[in-house]
């Protein structure tokens, strides 16, 4: 028991030292997603931020593949010393485990949660030639005509999650046709090709506000800020209706707690800077958060659970 002890010990010294010089070289930013996506944005925004509060460089690394699985597994297995950290958002954290009978990593014992950094809902977009103009009409209409079909971007993504939910809560039958990105199933919306889809309001609202879309509800906890004309389907009757992601930075499980730390510090004070709020808010179409390790820690654990449900229920599954 005393050598256990002594080891803690030595070790947190250790940690501790380490901490008190960190960072001393660059930082890699994995991003298991494509350059020039959402996710890299975000990494990119935050990782120039870092760098100008740390004064080391940090190298965006895009690792896509396999719905995240590649490069977050990457993260997973490297050295925790805080040289290593990764744009989480909610596939790789709170969908995979539930789609996929295996994963290579353990989100919640494989990562030390830093911070959420953003968040963002769902607007359900339709073709104004549909005879429905909210909630109420939608549920009649489908129940006459079921099998509705509605687009989102891909097999077990939160905006495929939130057409789900949403039959499941009314009673409905929907049809999900799954797109390669929101661009291409947006087209078919707009075409008349595709009734309607679950999409981010950034991509939507220039349609919307050109009459060329109808807002049927949002799928977030609260109304977005960049179209705070739409209610949320939990105002609209369906209590306790959220289907929602974010972005957020991780560290392997045993990175010194002073530098996971440092990164959440540093992360917080950026996206509190003007410049990071245009981009990310403004530009991007999100809230801005800033949790604290313990709370992001706390909201991957509940949204495990929570999503897990609702893929169990609609029988999702991705192989």
């Amino acid at each position: 028991m005393t050598k256990l002890i002594v080891a803690a010990v030595l070790a947190a010294l250790v940690g501790s030292l380490h901490a008190q010089n960190y960072p001393s070289r660059p930082i890699r930013f994995i991003v298991p997603y494509v350059a020039g996506g959402a996710g890299d944005i975000f990494a990119r925004t935050i990782g120039q931020k870092y760098y100008e509060a740390m004064g080391q460089t940090v190298v965006v690394d895009n690792r896509p593949g396999a719905n995240a699985i590649i490069g977050t597994d990457l993260v997973a297995k490297s050295p925790a010393d805080g040289y290593t950290i990764v744009m989480g958002n909610s596939a790789p954290f709170v969908l995979n485990p539930s789609l996929y009978s295996k994963l290579p990593y353990d989100p919640v014992k494989d990562f030390a949660p830093i911070t959420q950094g953003t968040y963002y809902g769902y607007v359900l977009v339709a073709q104004p030639s549909l005879p429905i103009k909210n909630l109420q009409e939608l549920v009649a209409y489908v129940k006459t005509k079921p099998g509705l079909a509605y687009g989102s971007t891909g097999l077990g993504g939160a905006n495929h999650l939130a057409g789900e939910f949403l039959a499941m809560m009314t009673g409905i039958k929907l049809t999900h046709v799954p797109y390669k990105g929101s661009a291409a199933a947006l087209t078919d919306v707009l075409a008349g090709q595709l009734p309607m889809m679950f999409d981010t309001p950034i991509t939507s609202i220039p349609q919307l506000r050109a009459g060329k879309l109808r807002a049927i509800g949002f799928s977030g906890s609260r109304r977005s800020p960049q179209m705070p004309e739409v209610p949320t389907f939990d105002e609209l009757g369906l209590k306790g209706f959220e289907v929602s992601s974010w972005q957020g930075i991780l560290a392997p499980a045993g990175t010194p707690k002073a530098i996971v730390d440092r990164l959440y510090r540093e992360a917080v004070k950026a996206l509190k800077m003007p410049d990071v709020v245009e981009r990310l808010s403004t530009q991007g179409g999100n809230e801005l958060i800033g949790s604290t390790p313990a709370e992001y820690s706390a909201q991957i654990k509940a949204e495990i659970v929570k999503y897990g449900r609702i893929i169990k229920d609609a029988g999702i599954r991705v192989e």
